[in-house]
């Protein structure tokens, strides 16, 4: 099984690198973009086949260790 974990910055904290993304791609002329916020992906392979399982385990991942929760939201896919 594998998880697909995102983590990005929560609504209302600065992200700097998403500014200067944002910045570069208006200097390049794609006006059109309104806002760019960066994050990470993070892709786990599991040793399971029990999908409710792999979820809880993910999750206790992300808690403890993959994300920063005071700053930090993050979204678990599980395939």
């Amino acid at each position: 099984m594998t998880a697909v974990v995102n983590v990005f910055l929560k609504e209302g904290v600065l992200d700097p690198q998403g500014k200067a993304a944002h910045h570069a791609l208006d200097s390049l002329g794609f006006a059109g973009v309104d806002d760019v916020r960066i994050g990470k992906q993070i892709i786990i392979k599991l040793d399971t086949e029990d999908k409710a399982e792999a979820e809880a385990e993910v999750k206790e991942m992300c808690e403890t260790l993959l994300a920063n929760t005071v700053i930090e939201d993050y979204t678990i896919e599980i395939s």
